[in-house]
């Protein structure tokens, strides 16, 4: 495993955690929630195989 792609491993599941922490805060709506879950995940997926 690339530098990369360990801090891809690492920082997926920490902007999740924030995301998560944010809607049950209530600072984020189901939605944006949602869209920020899908596409941290969709660009560390891109990035992670791309490399």
């Amino acid at each position: 495993m690339t530098d990369a792609q360990i801090g891809l491993a690492v920082a997926t599941p920490i902007i999740i955690g924030f995301a998560v922490m944010l809607y049950r805060m209530g600072v984020l709506q189901r939605g944006g929630t949602i869209s920020a879950v899908l596409a941290s995940i969709a660009i560390a997926t891109v990035l992670f195989v791309s490399q």
